[in-house]
């Protein structure tokens, strides 16, 4: 009896562990990553039109997630609208938010007096894709339109700028 038993346990083993690739493999998404192609999205703007990443082809682009309810968002904002104002022009500043109304983001950016772009990813489709865990997280985009920078956490100015000058050739 036994052996029976040890037998049955095996095969149940066995069958278990096929069932798990097999439902990883299925499940599994597309991701993105540093040294990948950027998934070329489209998404709501602030003012209700849609703007498409590829809109910006041939720029070092700056993809920055953010919530408004986020206190290191909050904290890391003044760094950004700097950037924007000094660097915007040459390095677009994509704010991209998930989960959140227009009407809730308008509020907390004073009707987008800092000349940002922001975005909407209502059902998170395009976070699933740059694999975003949080915010802030901030992405950099080279000219050829591969990701080359993925940070967690609140950024500088400076640390915008850096990266930016490296990707910018």
């Amino acid at each position: 009896m036994n052996k029976r038993v040890i037998k049955l346990l095996v095969l149940i083993l066995i069958v278990g562990m096929f069932g798990f690739f097999a439902y990883s493999l299925v499940t599994k998404g597309k991701h993105t990553d540093i040294g990948d192609k950027a998934y070329n999205f489209e998404l709501q703007n602030i003012d209700g039109s849609n703007t498409k990443l590829s809109k910006y082809k041939d720029k070092v682009i700056i993809l920055n997630y953010f919530a408004s309810w986020c206190k290191p968002c909050k904290e890391e904002f003044p760094e950004l609208a700097a950037f924007q104002k000094d660097y915007g022009d040459k390095y677009p500043l994509l704010m991209i938010n998930r989960g959140e109304t227009i009407d809730k983001v308008n509020k907390v950016t004073t009707n987008n007096k800092d000349g940002m772009t922001y975005l909407f990813d209502y059902n998170a489709k395009v976070s699933k894709i740059y694999n975003v865990t949080g915010q802030p997280e901030t992405f950099v985009i080279d000219k050829q339109g591969v990701i080359r920078e993925h940070f967690n956490g609140a950024i500088t100015e400076m640390q915008l700028y850096n990266w930016v000058k490296k990707y910018d050739n």
